[in-house]
């Protein structure tokens, strides 16, 4: 998000005094509402990481999500190399694989139609549902293991994969299978701090979600923005693009958006801002544990020489005062000297009992094709109300939606309307109950 302009307290973005003259590239280069991939930022990346090679110096990648971080060192990994076309016109790819031959052939009509003809930006699951499902039904006839990776609702990366098969001639899944875990530098360090930023609105964050929210709506008719006479009642968000993913924005945008503004919805849209940043960084360390250090430890043992071991430091910054020097400042100071000497790098599980609590009995790495397998989404037949905006859970995550209260309330009362009474079989419920049930009723 610290690509953008704007939002610097939002995205805890460092200001231009505490950077000291030090150059910062890729800050504050991109629109609120321009659209920036990460293939985009890849590319971007390597070009001002080659730069600095060429003069010399040895660049410092700082901050960011961990997804972005891993696929700047394995950029191998992507389905696509450089940085992905975001034109209105659709370039198809003049060569085609046989297999994606055969699924376009047999496309009908209307999603052949879709597919020559896709949409520059992709259409919001909330405001146009049918748009979105005709997209994910697209994919889903033209590579369904990458379909079944993504929920439909999810627009965006469903709008990329076909874009992709239009681009390159060949499915997502074909590309994936045949890519490997070698990192693109051959000796890294990464430090990763142990908490997130606070989003704190009496530090000027409210401020700032204000003028975007204004921003977004002189940009949806510039028109009346200039005469200000845009109707706020009639202001359409879509937190899915460019920087108006950021935590803050869609939290506060009911309170902001409402002209009738209460201390209550302040104090709500506070409390689901906490919450949003304290998923995001649960998320980041979950992916931090399951795909990067696994992917590093891969490479480990992969790499005998002793120039091409790959290295991750997690340093705790929960503590700070006095103790930044001991947990921080001074193990950073000796793993960079140590790089920089070409010496042998300490064992990062002995930084600190967080570092060793982290990184030790971590998951081993799992092949691309695996991974996409592992992450398949399924269908809930209880929870699904409308057939055509099916309810859908990451099969990992599929025991722990069954003991969610909604599902748990949903399953009763179908039971219930099933067999006229409480039903007290222990038997795989939603299987058993997908079998009974009539969903379009």
């Amino acid at each position: 998000m610290q690509v953008y302009t704007g939002m610097n307290v939002a995205t805890n973005k460092i200001s231009p005094a505490e950077r000291m003259g030090i150059e910062h590239l890729l800050m504050d280069f991109k629109r609120p509402g321009e659209q920036y991939l990460v293939g985009q930022w890849v590319h971007d990346a390597m070009q001002a990481i080659n730069e600095t090679h060429n003069r010399n110096e040895i660049p410092i990648i700082v901050g960011g999500t961990s997804y972005w971080i891993q696929h700047l060192l394995f950029p191998n990994r992507l389905t696509s190399n450089g940085p992905p076309s975001l034109s209105s016109e659709q370039h198809s790819s003049p060569f085609r694989s046989p297999v994606l031959d055969r699924f376009i052939s047999q496309l009908p009509p209307d999603l052949l139609d879709l597919f020559n003809h896709l949409p520059e930006h992709a259409p919001s699951a909330a405001s146009h549902p049918d748009g979105a499902l005709s997209l994910y039904k697209l994919l889903q006839a033209l590579d369904e293991p990458v379909a079944a990776r993504w929920h439909w609702r999810d627009t965006r990366k469903v709008l990329r994969a076909l874009q992709i098969i239009k681009d390159q001639g060949r499915m997502p899944s074909e590309i994936i299978n045949e890519q490997a875990s070698t990192p693109l530098f051959p000796r890294f360090i990464f430090t990763k701090p142990s908490s997130a930023p606070s989003n704190d609105p009496k530090n000027g964050l409210l401020h700032e979600i204000r003028g975007l929210y204004e921003y977004a709506l002189t940009s949806a008719d510039p028109e009346a923005g200039r005469r200000g006479e845009y109707d706020r009642n009639d202001a359409t968000a879509d937190f899915t693009f460019g920087i108006f993913q950021s935590i803050g924005y869609k939290e506060f945008h009911k309170f902001i958006s409402d002209p009738d503004v209460s201390q209550e919805a302040f104090a709500d849209a506070v409390e689901q801002t906490k919450h949003s940043t304290r998923k995001y960084a649960k998320r980041q360390v979950t992916w931090l544990r399951n795909k990067l250090l696994p992917a590093i430890h891969s490479v480990t043992a992969e790499c005998r020489s002793e120039s091409s071991v790959a290295a991750l430091y997690l340093l705790d910054t929960s503590v700070l005062g006095n103790s930044w020097v001991s947990n921080v400042f001074q193990p950073a100071q000796t793993i960079m000297n140590a790089f920089l000497k070409e010496e042998k790098l300490p064992d990062p599980t002995t930084l600190s009992p967080l570092a060793r609590a982290m990184l030790t009995n971590v998951n081993e790495a799992l092949s691309p094709s695996a991974v996409l397998e592992a992450r398949r989404k399924v269908v809930c037949p209880v929870c699904t109300k409308d057939p055509s905006q099916p309810v859908m859970v990451e099969g990992a995550e599929w025991e722990a939606h069954q003991r969610t209260r909604l599902h748990r309330r949903l399953v009763a009362k179908a039971k219930k309307r099933i067999f006229g009474a409480p039903w007290k079989h222990h038997v795989p419920e939603c299987q058993r109950l997908g079998e009974s049930l009539d969903l379009s009723s």
